[in-house]
């Protein structure tokens, strides 16, 4: 290795909000109050659960019977099961609203705004905001409806003598005024854009209610869903092993992974390069793997449905070590970086070199990628660093305050940050747009860092044998760090994977490949296996399960799930201990 510089279910029916039997529909079998405008008692405002208030249920008694009881009623509803959800309330005695919510809510369906308007005022909310905001909502669309029938005087009075004296929303109130001149054309608009209140949009009406008044009396329509989401998100969250993707929770068991979910067992080993390998990155679509070595050749590696590798083009026309090999962004094309050479840039399909990029005098020493694939970036052997489009024209050469030779450079994907090593401790953050450099100072000599995929974060290998996470929102700083692995005299690469990159992996000197959580820097596995020093690691974007790495013993490791039951581990004994896992061979043949 170089040394350091709709087919809904069955029973589902579509959710209706305006149209729950539960308080305002004509054929609901729910046990309650009758109500009318005479019952002045039953209209005033009382507690919206008063029925078993004070009874909980649950081992740590923190759930109240009544709500817990009124959102699987709300969510039996949504789910289209008006039946269920109306025998719910009836046996359990606990109303999923009270009288007067009932009524507030039919009126509201029913297009009563004068009505709906007086019921909320008597509901009695303590939030006057609230009240307003939801009293300005239902006039709204009484004018749009008065609007739509051409009711233009009464429109009118309804905006000025109703809407503007409450004071809010005075941009609204000058749109709707203006819809006065042409009100065909202000409906039509109104009725075909997004965000915009239809005249017929009485259930549009209901859901925004639900953002502006007490979740106790319009208990939100996912509420439940909302619940449960949160419940597995937290479980996930604090899961240290949490490799899975989200499809695979399931609500019967509380989840948590084990350390099985990490890849960790040797599923195959490339042996096609004869020389150290120093280099390896999956292509961004996962269907490739590429690999550059000291034996001055590159490798294409395909990868398979089922997740075999097999080697698609050897890239033979470098006459130095191959240092680096990097996907453009559409996976099309890789570039290859020779050791103080050329730059050449090849086609994947073909595996033919399509152009050599050099400048004369200076050599390069790391390349990289426009994020829009139509030029390339490389730190060259002067300390500067060139950009050339896919032509090879010189786009631009600039050298700076750079004390040492750019053996790393990345552009973020808007293309706004060129980030690149600019002296033994230092990397410079270029903003390309303002010409200002903000710089990232570590304690030791820097040998290599990598980009998280959202271009927040950037991992920094150090000599000290530690590699540190920074955030580079804003003014830089240290997240995390992780210590374990071995470094004393090579470049070893480190990458963020796994779900969500919840995980660092580095190689070693010391032949093995390391693995720490992301977030709280603990060391979860070592992965022996290599006999020789471990370069790089790359983790397959598309496969949470596969992670790839080179070593300076001249081969590449493919790591998978440790499913190993007990013929395999009495096959495992009888074959020693070179391997973790049941080995298939590749050497290009």
């Amino acid at each position: 290795m170089g040394v350091v510089e709709d087919t809904e279910p069955p029973l589902k029916r579509a959710k209706r909000l305006a149209d729950e039997p539960n308080g305002f529909s004509a054929n609901s079998s729910v046990r309650g109050s009758s109500v009318n405008s005479n019952s002045l008692g039953d209209l005033m405002a009382r507690p919206l659960t008063s029925q078993g208030d004070d009874e909980t249920i649950g081992s740590k008694g923190v759930i109240r019977k009544s709500e817990f009881v009124r959102i699987i009623t709300r969510a039996l509803y949504s789910l289209g099961y008006d039946k269920t959800g109306a025998m719910l309330e009836e046996e359990s005695g606990i109303s999923l609203h009270n009288s007067t919510i009932k009524l507030f809510l039919q009126q509201v369906k029913d297009g009563k705004w004068d009505q709906s308007v007086k019921t909320l005022h008597r509901i009695g909310f303590p939030d006057e905001k609230a009240v307003k905001a939801a009293s300005f909502l239902l006039l709204e669309q009484k004018f749009l409806e008065l609007l739509k029938v051409e009711k233009i005087a009464d429109a009118l009075r309804t905006l000025r003598n109703e809407m503007a004296p409450l004071r809010i929303n005075t941009k609204r109130v000058h749109e709707l005024a203006s819809s006065l001149i042409s009100p065909s054309s202000f409906i039509s608009h109104t009725t075909s854009t997004p965000g915009k209140e239809s005249v017929n949009s009485r259930s549009k009406v209901l859901e925004e209610l639900q953002t502006l008044l007490p979740a106790s009396v319009i208990i939100p329509e996912k509420r439940l869903e909302c619940l449960v989401e949160n419940s597995l998100h937290i479980q996930r969250d604090s899961c240290v092993f949490h490799n899975t993707l989200d499809s695979d929770l399931s609500l019967y068991s509380d989840h948590q992974c084990g350390k099985h979910q990490i890849p960790s067992q040797t599923a195959q080993i490339l042996e096609s390069h004869t020389d150290e390998v120093w280099f390896l990155q999956f292509s961004h679509n996962g269907k490739y793997l590429a690999s550059s070595s000291k034996d001055q050749t590159a490798i294409i590696w395909e990868i398979s449905a089922d997740g075999h590798i097999s080697l698609k083009h050897t890239l033979v026309g470098h006459h130095k070590p191959v240092i680096a090999i990097l996907w453009s962004p559409d996976d099309r094309q890789v570039l290859t970086c020779g050791a103080e050479e050329v730059i050449r840039r090849w086609d994947v399909d073909s595996g033919d070199c399509v152009h050599m990029y050099e400048k004369g005098g200076i050599s390069p020493i790391s390349c990289g990628w426009y994020p829009d694939g139509q030029g390339i970036i490389a730190g060259m052997t002067d300390r500067s660093i060139c950009m050339w489009d896919l032509d090879g024209r010189e786009k631009e050469c600039w050298k700076g305050q750079r004390t040492q030779k750019v053996s790393d450079i990345a552009m973020t994907d808007d293309g706004k940050w060129l980030v690149s090593v600019c002296k033994d401790s230092v990397i410079s953050l270029f903003d390309r747009e303002a010409t200002v450099e903000r710089l990232i100072e570590e304690e030791d000599m820097i040998t290599s860092f990598s980009l998280s995929n959202d271009n927040k974060y950037i991992l920094v290998n150090l000599l000290n044998q530690e590699i540190r996470l920074w955030n580079i929102e804003g003014d830089p700083k240290i997240v995390s760090r992780y210590k374990g692995h071995k470094r004393s005299r090579f470049i070893i690469r480190s990458c963020f994977g796994g779900y969500k990159q919840a995980f660092i992996a580095s190689g070693s000197e010391d032949s093995q490949v390391y693995i720490w959580h992301r977030s709280t820097g603990k060391l979860i596995v070592e992965l022996p296996g290599h006999a020789g020093a471990v370069n790089c690691v790359s983790w397959s974007p598309t496969n949470l399960h596969m992670l790839a790495s080179a070593s300076d013993d001249g081969t590449i490791r493919i790591w998978g799930l440790d499913r190993i039951n007990q013929q395999n581990q009495k096959k495992k004994l009888v074959q020693g201990s070179s391997s973790n896992g049941v080995i298939h061979r590749c050497n290009g043949n």
